[in-house]
Formats: C-alpha cells, structure tokens, sequence
C-alpha cells in the first residue's frame, strides 16, 4: 500500500474566530467517516501541529457526516493581530490533510487502498 493520507479520503474547510483555527473535515463518502474520527485522535492531531494537547478539540458530528477541529491559540493573536504571513489559517487545513493514515493510527477502521 502506498502512503495514504487524511486528504485521500476526506476534504476539509477553515474558518477562525479570533486566535482560534476551527477546520471542519468531511469524508469523500459517508463510509469513512469512522476512519476520519479514528485518524482525528486528538493526540494525533496536536502532534501533527507542534501544539499541547489541551489546545486541541475534535469533535465527531455523524449527523453531517463530518468533524470539527479547532486549534486554540494557533492564530498567533487572530486575524486583525498576527504578523504571519496566512492570518486567517486557511493553509492548516491543507496541512491538516497531510496527516498520515495507518491502521495503527485509524484503531482498525478501514483504509483505503490506493495501491
């Protein structure tokens, strides 16, 4: 199998409200939404960012079929304060889609086979 990512398999949208990122992910098709909460660990997440856990928040809405991220404090000081070069954050979720699926990440759900 070839190296398979969060982006294979699901598309995702960014927004912010002040110094926060929230991204929302949403599954390709409605069958993967178990692997994408699974990959969505928190711990996972915060890792894949440089940021503490305790910044971090996923939540899993299975009546949309989707999730929510939201990364607090990432912002640098939000929209109208930061000096980085991508205020608003819209680049984290093009990074956010870069995180690496494996069976051991995705507690078992099932991966695609992009072979």
């Amino acid at each position: 199998m070839t190296n398979v990512t969060l982006r294979d398999i699901a598309h995702a949208r960014a927004g912010d409200k002040g110094d926060n990122s929230i991204i929302l992910v949403a599954p390709y098709g409605s069958e993967d939404l178990t692997t994408v909460a699974a990959a969505l660990d928190v711990t996972a997440v915060a890792s894949h960012f440089d940021m503490p856990v305790e910044n971090v928040t996923v939540t899993i809405h299975p009546t949309l079929r989707a999730a929510t991220v939201v990364l607090r404090g990432r912002l640098q000081g939000g929209v109208t304060r930061s000096l980085t070069i991508d205020p608003h954050g819209k680049t984290l979720a093009a990074h956010l889609l870069e995180l690496p699926l494996s069976a051991s990440s995705c507690k078992g759900a099932p991966l695609p086979d992009r072979s």
